[in-house]
Parts: structure tokens; sequence; C-alpha cells
């Protein structure tokens, strides 16, 4: 019998760019929830405090729980706005590991920056997720340039291949990156 595995994995990045929605989708997905909700109808599981849901922001970090075959996943959904960097950040401790979402069209905010230093800080392995591919104003190339200028140097990119087997951005894209620092400490 395989041993269990658990993880408290957050999730981090701007305001709008997506947390919420990535954590339904991981919740729906292994079977967590039985729907995923969605920030603009004001019904998802993670956001369930009335004032979240009527402004369609996190304002307090929140857990959940995901089941999978081999791990037990403690799923952190974390604020994005500023004013809550305080909330996202008494969650860093016990992380351990995160997924420093960026949303593409967005680029690497000043929010991006701050969030990335204080992973750097509580020394928290990290994992880029580009997310919003497909709006207006985002590339991946500029994008990628600009997380190995703002961020880290050792940014690998991935690329989901097209159906021909091709190396593509069209479709799915996303840029994941491992601190190569703190992988040889593990």
């Amino acid at each position: 019998m395989a041993v269990r595995r658990e993880c408290n994995l957050g999730i981090l990045a701007h305001v709008d760019a997506g947390k919420t929605t990535l954590s339904e989708g991981l919740l729906y997905l292994s079977g967590a929830i039985r729907s995923a909700g969605r920030v603009d109808h004001g019904d998802t599981f993670l956001d369930g405090y009335s004032q979240e849901r009527s402004r369609g922001i996190t304002i307090f970090s929140k857990t959940a729980q995901l089941d999978l075959p081999v791990h037990h996943i403690c799923l952190m959904d974390t604020p994005g706005h500023t004013d809550f960097t305080p909330e996202t950040e008494r969650t860093l401790w016990v992380m351990d590991a995160a997924i420093l979402l960026i949303s593409a069209a967005d680029g690497v905010t000043s929010q991006t920056r701050t969030l990335w230093r204080l992973l750097a800080h509580y020394r928290v392995p990290v994992i880029l997720f580009v997310n919003k591919m497909d709006q207006p104003g985002a590339e991946a190339s500029t994008l990628f340039r600009q997380i190995r200028s703002e961020l880290t140097e050792n940014a690998v990119e991935f690329l989901q291949e097209d159906f021909s087997g091709d190396a593509s951005v069209q479709g799915l894209p996303s840029l994941s990156l491992a601190r190569q620092e703190l992988q040889e400490e593990v």
C-alpha cells in the first residue's frame, strides 16, 4: 500500500488573476465539490462571506481538502488585493509549496513582485502558472522575458504540445518554474 502524502498548497496572485477560479476547478476536478462556482455569480465554495461574494474578491484566506489517490492536499486560496497582503502572508509559514498565478494580459505586476519576495522570504517552493492567455495583450514570449527579468532567471518555459506534436503557444500554454536553490535543499 502506498504511503499517503500530505501537502499544504497555497494559491497566490494579484487581484483578478483567477486564483479562486483555479481553486474551484481543482476542487471540482478532484471530486471535492459537485459543481464549480463562479466569482461573477457569487457562488464559489471558497468565497463564503457575504462581503466577498458581493465584491467579487477574496478577503480571507480559506482552505479546502483535496483527496487524491496518493496525496491529501490542503488547498489554500489567498486574497490578491494589496490591502489584504497581510492576510496572505499569514498563511505562508504553513505552506509546503505555492502556485503563483500570473494573468498573462496583466504581466508581472507590483503585487506579483511583492508575493514573489514574500515566498522567497518564507522559503516556499513556487510553481508559476500563467493564466488568461486567451485575453487581448497576452503574449507568451514577452511575458516569459518579463518573468526572467523581474522575478527569476531560473524560470523554465513549458508549452502544451498541439495535436501534431509540435510545441506551440496555441491552445493552453503555461509557464512553470522551479526555484533551483530550494530544490537543491530539499
